[in-house]
């Protein structure tokens, strides 16, 4: 099999997230094969660029609508290109372990997309940007709304960090977040506001689809409910049933809980008694 078809073949089986980083890869292998082609005819020109990134003017813009998604697939450097994939990778493949692959692409799209309309408010809204133009490239916003949504979704998953420990996945989304603040007043602060659109959407998105309902009064709303009684039912085992009863409602609670604490924060953290249990339970 040659080099080719390998590629082909790694592309054909690979999940969404390894297609997103193939294509995002060869569109800067492209866009580079051009700008040594334009060099060496002392062109100072990328049409890839200028077609394909988005402008902050609105009129350059309408002239190219597509440029509002396009322009996720572009990276104006070899770093900007390895960050970004880097985090995409490890990022995107945590996603679609909770969610559809479906869901991680429709992610990474609308993220780019409200990322987009983010650069171009925030260019012509604010008096830092008057008298000057910028074009925006970079897959940036999309992997946001990716790593909010996950962050949204299960906030206290924790993850193992070498020479560091655990730390809790927001604690990590804070970081990004907070870098971008920052940023906002930095040499790329149309990336800034671009990377916060990704991320609101990611953040949104989530927040209202999810079907986990947070009850903030549930532990005192039980001392008000209306409690009926039971009715009585004699059985010549009572205290025996219901004695496996009680014992069979205190396994599962544990089971539970056990399995809880594994969607957030991973198996490696469960004691050596917790899985002790939960494994005799599993030969039941």
């Amino acid at each position: 099999m040659s080099f080719i078809d390998t590629i082909k073949y790694k592309y054909k089986t690979g999940s969404i997230i390894d297609k997103l980083i193939y294509i995002n890869i060869a569109v800067f292998a492209i866009s580079l094969l051009i700008t040594v082609i334009s060099g060496l005819y002392k062109v100072n020109q990328n049409f890839l660029m200028d077609w394909f990134s988005l402008d902050d003017n609105v009129n350059e813009f309408l002239s190219k609508p597509w440029s509002i998604i396009s322009y996720g697939f572009l990276h104006a450097g070899f770093i900007h290109l390895i960050f970004n994939m880097i985090t995409l990778y490890f990022m995107g493949n945590f996603f679609i372990q909770y969610f559809t692959q479906k869901q991680a692409l429709q992610f990474y799209i609308l993220g780019t997309l409200f990322g987009g309309l983010f650069f171009i408010l925030s260019q012509n809204y604010f008096p830092l940007f008057e008298d000057e133009s910028y074009s925006l490239v970079g897959a940036s916003a999309g992997i946001s709304a990716i790593i909010l949504g996950i962050t949204t979704y299960m906030p206290n998953y924790q993850v193992k960090i070498p020479l560091i420990g655990y730390v809790k996945l927001w604690h990590l989304t804070a970081i990004w977040l907070g870098l971008d603040i920052v940023g906002l007043i930095g040499p790329n602060a149309g990336g800034s506001f671009s990377h916060l659109g990704g991320s609101l959407f990611g953040f949104l998105y989530v927040n209202n689809a999810s079907n986990k309902k947070i009850d903030f009064f549930g532990n005192f709303s039980k001392y008000f409910q209306k409690k009926e009684k039971p009715l009585k039912t004699v059985y010549k085992s009572a205290k025996k049933t219901t004695e496996k009863s009680k014992k069979t409602s205190y396994n599962q609670e544990q089971i539970d809980t056990i399995l809880d604490k594994i969607s957030k924060s991973g198996y490696d953290t469960l004691t050596k008694s917790e899985k002790e249990f939960l494994f005799k339970q599993g030969k039941k």
